[in-house]
């Protein structure tokens, strides 16, 4: 799923996104750049439907760091335009390119109703996920810690839990996680051997060789001294 709710993280607490909780709200795009003179900004996305959330008047909750000017406010969509194909906001209040550049690196989030599925079929929010317990042959190994995106492909981070807890991140693929229960609160994991536990090492040691063979067997000529 494209668009990423709000991963339960201490290092992006909820006074971070003006006292929404996590999961209230999905992420649906990242301000990287300002453009032109205007204040213009242009937005990298993460929804599949920006023209359904990028709409004029549309407001967004800022994650921001505290020292940042925008700490706790939200952000109103003037105009979403498209400049060789990348994606350009205009925003109420920002009026120009000094403005624009404090809003830089900028998380944009919205408000998601936490009973909305996503439209797609095996396509789940984060919020959904965080918090599921993982299974492994019917035995609980840990529970989803939060959701890491990637290009090439999702990871659900497993947290072992215990006095030794460790962190286990599990390739969201069908092939090692081939059921999501959201009802049971599960998720069914056939992970490689390896990936929760450490493999024997298959290669022994050599065994040394008998003292008898490291004996220098007696030469019949005489030692020379040249």
């Amino acid at each position: 799923m494209s668009e990423h709710p709000a991963p339960r993280q201490a290092s992006q607490p909820d006074s971070a996104r003006a006292g929404k909780k996590a999961a209230d709200q999905v992420r649906v795009g990242r301000l990287t750049k300002a453009h032109g003179l205007k204040g213009a900004l242009k937005i990298e996305l993460y929804t599949d439907d920006p023209d359904r959330r990028f709409t004029p008047g549309s407001t967004f909750t800022l994650q921001v760091p505290t020292s940042s000017p925008w700490h706790g406010k939200t952000l109103e969509l003037v105009e979403l335009r498209w400049y060789n194909g990348s994606p350009v906001g205009f925003f109420v209040g920002v009026g120009d390119r000094t403005a624009a550049e404090t809003l830089v690196k900028a998380i944009l989030w919205v408000d998601q109703d936490p009973s909305q599925l996503p439209e797609e079929q095996d396509a789940w929010y984060d919020y959904q996920l965080v918090g599921l317990r993982a299974l492994r042959d019917g035995v609980e190994v840990g529970r989803v810690a939060r959701v890491e995106h990637f290009p090439a492909q999702d990871l659900l981070v497993i947290s072992t839990g215990g006095d030794d807890s460790t962190e286990v991140l599990v390739p969201f693929v069908a092939a090692i996680v081939p059921a999501v229960d959201i009802a049971a609160g599960t998720v069914t994991l056939t992970p490689p051997a390896g990936l929760f536990e450490e493999l024997p090492d298959t290669d022994p040691e050599p065994e040394a060789p008998p003292a008898s063979d490291l004996a220098v067997e007696p030469d019949d000529r005489p030692a020379s001294h040249e």
